[in-house]
């Protein structure tokens, strides 16, 4: 899916997988969200709506850099640190192509179509 990602401005490499929950994610584009920490892991924003989650993929534990989405909270999560042990409640969305520090301290992400 071609995706145009920016962190506080700058424009990072990023893609999203072929999930259905992923699919959804993309029709809300374009997409802006303020991010906050959570537990030192990673930074997470509430996205406008949930997300279906129907056909999801089998669960995979999060890595640094990808793109996630915690269906009983309805959030987002950038992961800058790995994740948890594997839980079908955290579908893995896709990656970002930057490095965990500056993810770390992200403050607003904007999702866009690439053009």
């Amino acid at each position: 899916m071609n995706l145009r990602v920016t962190l506080d401005g700058r424009t990072v490499g990023a893609t999203l997988n072929d999930s259905p929950a992923a699919r959804d994610l993309a029709s809300l584009f374009p997409l802006t969200l303020d991010l906050k920490d959570f537990h030192g892991t990673e930074r997470i924003a509430d996205t406008p709506r949930r997300l279906s989650t129907e056909g999801a993929p089998a669960p995979v534990a999060a890595k640094a850099g990808d793109i996630a989405y915690f269906a009983p909270w309805g959030n987002l999560a950038l992961f800058y640190r790995d994740g948890p042990a594997p839980s079908a409640d955290l579908l893995v969305l896709g990656r970002l192509d930057v490095d965990a520090g500056r993810l770390a301290r992200a403050e607003r992400v904007t999702f866009e179509t690439a053009r």
